[in-house]
């Protein structure tokens, strides 16, 4: 479904938060949505825009799940098949993203958020960006960007990633397409890192229909549903970006970035403006959950991976908790070194047995506590490659971050002290004893026969 049906179905099941007063884009909005928790949210009075704005729309897994139509448990599932098995999507002629066409470009209409007021400037923080390279063909990614007048953004991309890639080689200007308002399983999709030369776009239209439509100042292809599609140049001009919050809550440093300039916006009729809050539940599971299918995927190479958690402590992205069916005494081991191929910006991973629910941080500390010896169950792996978001790594300007990287294996271990095999029956003995359940109407109900 598009955004507009699911800000129906969440209005009709009484989860939509309608708010009516005016609300300032500039620190006012960010602060409401930050006050609404993790429930979505619909501003209808913005100062000095006619645009509404949307935000929290990715802050629940169930939300996520009600746009694909998925109970909110398998979407780790749905999103690994989508991954490993794209589809190409059809191409329309006409689209309700260019129901209206601008080529007088005035980006101070749309109410692009200040979140904060260190803040390098404003913010989109929910826009795709369409780009193709010529040897990896078309890319789809989630950058911050940030406004710098009426015409122009500096676009945050991350070293050697696709959208750097595709700038760097380029030579000129690259011609960009940004796409606010994107169908959910959209932005899922473009939040994904598949291997080079696979469109996320043909990984969304394998999660739900996605019909695209061409741009109409550049040949590339956007999702037709999309609200607004801001068609421009990536240049080869650079300004300093940020300050800016990340995924951490803390604040990322000010970075040279390229600038991308605008020559045609498109938008659906009453067309509505989509925010995310940097650092906070959207922002962490809307590039967390795409990153536990390709932790599946390679772990599921080793052993028997039944199910994958980025934790919320870990802010969606540099703890996993991995679950595996143990077959062999060295699973756990290989789970880990696997997870870290699957994620490379991973820093902590535990794995459990099946016994253990890895979306339950008690059960997970507890497996820690009862089956993990640190001189047996720890590997650490010294100077890697990480990620830049964590701010105790090692950051060196144009380089790759480094960090020390660490897993556990919180499994029931195989090998006793003295070096023999346990057996099933000894294994078992890890296990949580528990009660027989009774029914306490029997017990409370003072009416019940004795």
């Amino acid at each position: 479904m598009d955004l507009r049906e699911l800000l129906v179905e969440l209005e009709q099941s009484g989860e939509l938060a309608v708010v009516d007063k005016p609300v300032d884009r500039e620190l006012e909005m960010a602060r409401v949505i930050r006050a609404m928790g993790d429930r979505a949210v619909l501003f209808r009075n913005v100062r000095d825009s006619d645009v509404q704005v949307a935000a929290n729309l990715c802050a629940q897994r169930q939300y996520l799940g009600l746009a694909l139509n998925v109970p909110a448990d398998r979407l780790l599932f749905v999103l690994a098949e989508a991954l490993a098995h794209p589809v190409a999507p059809p191409i329309v002629g006409r689209a309700p993203c260019q129901q209206v066409i601008e080529l007088t470009v005035d980006l101070d209409r749309l109410p692009v958020l200040t979140h904060q007021a260190r803040d390098g400037g404003p913010y989109v923080t929910a826009g795709a960006l369409i780009t193709r390279d010529p040897q990896h063909g078309v890319n789809v990614a989630i950058h911050r960007l940030m406004q710098l007048d009426a015409r122009s953004f500096a676009a945050r991309l991350v070293e050697n990633r696709g959208t750097h890639t595709a700038w760097t080689s380029a030579g000129d200007d690259l011609p960009v397409a940004i796409c606010i308002g994107l169908p959910l399983h959209v932005l899922l999709a473009a939040a994904m890192s598949p291997e080079k030369g696979v469109n996320e776009l043909h990984i969304a239209q394998a999660l739900a229909p996605t019909p695209l439509v061409r741009c109409r100042t550049n040949d590339l292809l956007v999702p037709a549903e999309s609200e607004w599609v801001l068609e421009g140049r990536l240049t080869q001009r650079t300004v300093a970006e940020g300050p800016f919050i990340d995924l951490t809550e803390t604040y990322d440093i000010v970075r040279s970035q390229p600038v991308i300039e605008i020559d045609c916006v498109t938008h659906r009729r009453q067309a509505f403006y989509q925010a995310l809050l940097p650092g906070l539940a959207e922002h962490k599971l809307l590039m967390g959950l795409p990153r536990e299918p390709t932790i599946y995927a390679a772990v599921n190479q080793v052993c028997a991976c039944h199910n994958v958690c980025l934790t919320a402590g870990g802010m969606n992205w540099l703890h996993a908790v991995v679950q595996i069916d143990k077959r062999g005494a060295d699973d756990g081991m290989f789970a880990i070194t696997a997870a870290f191929e699957g994620h490379r910006s991973l820093k902590h991973v535990v794995v459990v047995d099946l016994d253990v629910d890895p979306l339950n941080p008690a059960e997970v500390e507890w497996a820690i506590a009862t089956r993990f010896q640190a001189d047996r169950d720890l590997l650490i792996f010294r100077d890697r490659p990480s990620s830049s978001l964590d701010p105790s790594a090692e950051h060196v300007p144009g380089n790759k971050s480094r960090t020390a990287k660490m897993g556990l294996d919180a499994t029931i271990p195989w090998v006793a002290p003295d070096g023999h095999e346990r057996t099933l029956e000894e294994r078992l003995e890890f296990r949580r004893v528990g009660y027989e359940p009774v029914d306490l109407d029997q017990y409370l109900d003072a009416d019940a026969p004795s």
